[in-house]
């Protein structure tokens, strides 16, 4: 029995800090979803899918999530193509690949809130190094963070700047792993250089690609910070994603219930995306590997 009991024991500490902050945090979340709370009173009464009906009537709802859609439908390919050819180009040990592997890979351990703030700087209508190389092209200046149109576009670049460093990096690892004798045998038979690209890296680097892919999507619908520092959801909605909408909902207005059925909602659209990725993606990918 102690034998069998063993195994248990040594992931006993993981699972139990595991079940403290993930499934217990989940479970709250659930019971709170169908109470009404504000923080401030003992009381939390049963109002059964109350909260559910208010946010799926709200227009911020649906205005967030359509926001956090179009977010993650443009900056997820940009990020993973643009990792991709830029490993591609990177995956050589070299001392110039390995300098510029850790300067790309700087930004992604950077604080999140600083870097929000320097662009914050760098897109400052009035006094930002954009408008300032604008002003030296004879144009005028551009509302960067107030135009509705533009706003989405910056904090995409601002989101992919910081985090194309990691999706380099994995990249790099998925391409040095693909035996260099499928490049030597194709080279031999007079491939050229796209075609080798198109008929073995991509096919071969597509189990990294789902990985990244499915991390990507996580990451992209939970983009908050960048969010709060840079726009606060603004001009008029135009960034307003899902998670700064529940962190407005349930710490501005301390409207706990509301909070958490949109949380219980945003964790019941990941969970789905993930398992429709490897329903239709994963198979593919493991077929070809």
């Amino acid at each position: 029995m102690i034998r069998k009991l063993t195994p248990y024991l040594f992931v006993a500490p993981l699972m139990i800090f595991i079940a403290a902050f993930t499934y217990v945090p989940i479970l709250a979340s659930l019971n709170l979803s169908v109470r009404q709370w504000n923080f401030l009173t003992p009381d939390m009464p049963f109002v059964g899918l109350r909260n559910y009906q208010d946010l799926f009537s709200s227009r911020e709802f649906w205005n967030s999530l359509w926001v956090t859609t179009l977010f993650a439908v443009f900056s997820v390919p940009l990020r993973l193509g643009a990792a991709l050819l830029i490993a591609s180009y990177l995956a050589r040990e070299t001392l110039p690949s390995r300098l510029l592997r850790g300067a790309l890979f700087l930004p992604f351990v950077t604080s999140t809130v600083s870097i929000a703030v320097v662009f914050s700087w760098v897109f400052s209508t009035d006094y930002g190094m954009m408008n300032g190389m604008l002003g030296l092209l004879g144009l005028g200046k551009v509302p960067w963070l107030q135009d509705p149109h533009l706003a989405l576009w910056v904090l995409i670049f601002v989101n992919t700047w910081k985090q194309i460093g990691y999706d380099i990096v994995i990249y790099i690892a998925g391409l040095q792993a693909i035996p260099q004798e499928l490049y030597d045998a194709a080279a031999v038979d007079g491939g050229r250089r796209a075609h080798i690209f198109r008929r073995i890296t991509l096919p071969l680097v597509m189990p990294t690609t789902y990985f990244l892919l499915v991390i990507s999507v996580i990451e992209a619908f939970q983009v908050f910070t960048i969010v709060n520092v840079m726009t606060h959801g603004g001009p008029a909605g135009a960034t307003d994603m899902l998670v700064n909408l529940l962190y407005e909902v349930g710490f501005v207005l301390f409207d706990i219930g509301r909070g958490s059925a949109l949380a219980v909602i945003l964790f019941v659209l990941l969970v789905s995306l993930a398992i429709l990725k490897s329903r239709i993606v994963g198979r593919k990918v493991h077929y070809e590997a």
